[in-house]
């Protein structure tokens, strides 16, 4: 019976940086790892749209994108869902009433909005899309605008506490910290997402394990058997069962191998 691993992106298999960096170990720890038939999966924050290259050459099984919103196997999309209209649009509007700076998030799109001041977070990610030739250009304010979860930056201008209370009926709201803060489906999470891809493989939760370095991270650990923590990952470390070296230092490669994945 194989064992399943589920692996975070930003942090845990590479650097959060723009050059995106990827250890030479990580690398060799998939390759050993498939090749003694186990399974690994991608179980990230973002939409699949932004699940790039650079981390599809490293040859997942397959991908849970969208805080358990889409997932896909072998390039075959097994599951999504998204939000209504009406959700969207009142969402919209709440946080340009808190004064807070969006991006939504959907599978195939991004939208900014012109009518919300674009907080430097906010600024930097779009920065960071125009560079990789994305379209940044889509809007609030389009017809097609609909999203699947979206990610506020905030500050002391912000009503942060209505913001909190206006969405609580549709999303669960999750604190990166330094004013940020991520918003995912209420019934729907990096949790659910493992629940999924278990039942498809009719594997128990024994057999899978997680790693990842922040607290977005945490509904993962909660769907596994077995949970590990980068050694680059401070806020995490108290909830995981095992805890590996940091990114730099072969953190990935070490608790495979820790784990008897090859």
């Amino acid at each position: 019976m194989p064992k399943i691993m589920f692996f975070d992106i930003d942090g845990t298999l590479m650097e959060d940086s723009s050059s995106h960096y990827v250890p030479e170990s990580t690398v060799k720890a998939l390759k050993l790892a498939h090749e003694a038939g186990n399974l690994l999966y991608v179980n990230t924050g973002r939409p699949v749209i932004n699940v790039d290259q650079d981390v599809r050459v490293l040859g997942f099984d397959g991908y849970i994108c969208g805080c358990g919103s889409y997932i896909e196997c072998n390039q075959k999309e097994l599951f999504y869902h998204t939000n209504s209209e009406s959700v969207c649009r009142e969402t919209a509007q709440l946080v340009r009433d808190c004064d807070a700076s969006p991006l939504y998030e959907r599978r195939d799109a991004f939208y900014f909005d012109p009518e919300c001041r674009e907080l430097e977070f906010v600024r930097i990610i779009r920065d960071t899309f125009r560079m990789q030739e994305k379209n940044v250009w889509r809007s609030v304010n389009d017809s097609d605008f609909s999203f699947d979860k979206f990610v506020i930056a905030y500050d002391d201008k912000t009503d942060l506490d209505r913001f909190k209370a206006g969405i609580a009926e549709n999303f669960v709201y999750i604190d990166r910290g330094e004013g940020f803060g991520e918003m995912a489906q209420k019934n729907f999470s990096k949790k659910t997402g493992i629940e999924f891809i278990l039942d498809y493989y009719k594997l128990s939760k024994s057999d899978a394990y997680a790693i990842g370095d922040s607290l977005n991270d945490l509904p993962m650990f909660k769907g596994v058997g077995t949970s590990i923590a980068m050694g680059n990952g401070e806020k995490l470390i108290p909830y995981a069962d095992y805890v590996t070296a940091d990114l730099w230092h072969d953190g990935i490669y070490q608790a495979m191998k820790h784990f008897k994945f090859f």
